[in-house]
């Protein structure tokens, strides 16, 4: 169904509104926004429903959760301060990175007013003015010392690709190349429930994040369970500047894949990076990807490992696409290990 007086399709929703149909759906499932329906069943959106889903999407880039926004849009505005005090503090941080560039700038134009032509660094560091942590190393096995460099690091690097490309090999390297960084491995999950709540018990300031971040995720349709608890304890822990987590999907159902990804990108400036290794669509939402994530996908040729682009015709987009998989067809492969002949 195309426009129909004021009322527009599903993906026409979305496309106004600057999100994704899947987003819109999620709304819709939550009770936080109602379309009316065409005599043929169709879902249709009004001005009404456009103007409630706009304030959904602006809460939504705030950093609230779903839960959170269903409470703000029934008056309830106790979190409003937390989250704008958060966004506050994201727009200072850009704030100091346009200064930083722009004197970075004025300081080009000097030098060039000298004769003194700006190198294609230069050039490039005025793109991301705010990135200062690169790794450079020689790929391990299956790729033969190859060279590997990755500068611009952001706040959240996915790492995927198909059974035995080696993504894990390569977390790995990255975890020993990285300065002051961690590798959590899957084996988290097997970790008894008590024995992370004992670690919890021991640190009251460590106990206090990790309720508050479990709250927010079960809050967003999240389920407690003992491997969200022990990977939330590695992601609040404090140390390391940054982690390099191997399946963040292990033993976490849909919902709480989907809220777990929201709670870290709603992180402010300051969080440590995070290398996220995944086979989810859930966790890799391919139209949610911001500004501020990356891709690294290692092909199952064995090239060397590359910075995918999250939009169709980029290349390697349809190779990266192919080798994730929703939730319920990843858990048919858990467990699985690749084996070279």
């Amino acid at each position: 169904m195309g426009v129909s007086g004021e009322f527009l399709n599903p993906s026409e929703a979305a496309r106004r509104l600057g999100i994704s149909a899947k987003a819109l759906r999620l709304y819709e499932q939550r009770g936080l926004i109602m379309p009316v329906r065409s005599a043929a069943g169709w879902r249709a959106y009004g001005s009404a429903e456009m103007e409630r889903a706009s304030e959904i999407v602006a809460l939504r880039a705030l950093g609230f959760s779903l839960a959170e926004v269903a409470r703000v849009l029934t008056g309830d505005l106790s979190a409003l301060d937390s989250a704008l005090t958060n966004h506050q503090a994201m727009l200072d941080e850009r704030i100091r990175q346009l200064v930083a560039a722009s004197a970075k700038v004025r300081e080009l134009r000097d030098s060039l007013a000298r004769g003194e032509p700006p190198t294609r660094r230069d050039l490039g560091q005025l793109i991301r003015p705010s990135s200062r942590i690169g790794v450079a190393f020689d790929l391990p096995w299956p790729w033969d010392g190859e060279r590997f460099e990755l500068g611009d690091i952001r706040a959240l690097t996915y790492i995927t690709g198909p059974l035995g490309s080696g993504k894990t090999r390569l977390a790995r390297r990255l975890a020993e190349g990285l300065p002051n960084a961690v590798f959590v491995g899957v084996e988290r999950s097997t970790e008894h429930g008590e024995a992370a709540r004992a670690r919890l018990a021991s640190d009251p300031d460590l106990e206090s994040r990790v309720k508050r971040a479990l709250a927010w995720v079960i809050e967003d349709g999240g389920a407690e369970s003992d491997a969200l608890v022990v990977l939330l304890i590695q992601l609040e822990a404090q140390g390391p500047q940054m982690l390099v987590v191997d399946m963040v999907e292990q033993g976490l159902d849909a919902p709480t894949q989907e809220a777990l990804i929201a709670l870290l990108r709603r992180r402010g400036p300051d969080a440590r990076p995070l290398f996220l290794l995944t086979r989810s669509t859930a966790i890799l939402d391919l139209e949610s990807v911001s500004a501020d994530e990356a891709i690294l996908f290692c092909p199952a040729n064995h090239g060397v490992p590359m910075r995918v682009a999250p939009y169709p015709g980029a290349p390697g987009y349809e190779a990266l696409a192919s080798c994730l998989a929703s939730p319920a067809v990843r858990a048919r492969t858990d467990g699985m290990i690749a084996v070279r002949r």
